[in-house]
């Protein structure tokens, strides 16, 4: 009898981790397949010869940021929207506004921050700014968005 339970139990567990497992992969198909389709769109509408990466940023309008270079050999920054519209297609040189090192360093003027969780570039009505989130001293959630092209605050979010 107890070598039945034993079996049991490590049937129901090892079946938990594989439906666990299946669900996640699932999950992320669709941000695969959209960064696969941005990744093509970016090449085919000649805004980059080269990906180096890519990930979704959502905001007001959600977009597929696409790294690369161009035919010129200058680094860019592509905005694909997940629509996948062509003509709405944002662009910009790396070399025109901050890098992510700077951006992190205006932002750590901002002090009560425990941890920083990611760092994003993406499109707002602005234009590219840098999504930053991070937990405050009191494990609260907060973004602050930082203009790309000179550094300058553009909006908070805070306590969340």
């Amino acid at each position: 009898m107890k070598n039945w339970l034993i079996f049991i139990s490590v049937f129901i567990v090892s079946l938990s981790l594989v439906i666990s497992v299946l669900v996640i992969w699932k999950a992320e198909a669709p941000f695969r397949s959209i960064e696969e389709q941005a990744k093509q769109l970016a090449l085919e509408a000649k805004a980059l010869a080269v990906v180096s990466e890519s990930y979704t940023y959502n905001g007001k309008h959600s977009y597929v940021t696409v790294f690369g270079v161009d035919e010129h050999g200058d680094k860019k920054a592509v905005f694909v929207p997940t629509n996948l519209d062509e003509d709405s297609i944002q662009e910009v040189l790396l070399e025109d506004g901050i890098t992510e090192k700077q951006a992190l360093a205006v932002f750590k003027n901002e002090g009560n921050v425990q941890k920083v969780l990611h760092m994003k570039l993406g499109y707002e009505e602005p234009g590219p700014v840098w999504e930053i989130t991070y937990l405050n001293s009191h494990d609260q959630l907060n973004y602050v968005y930082i203009l790309f092209k000179d550094g300058d605050w553009w909006k908070r979010i805070t306590n969340l």
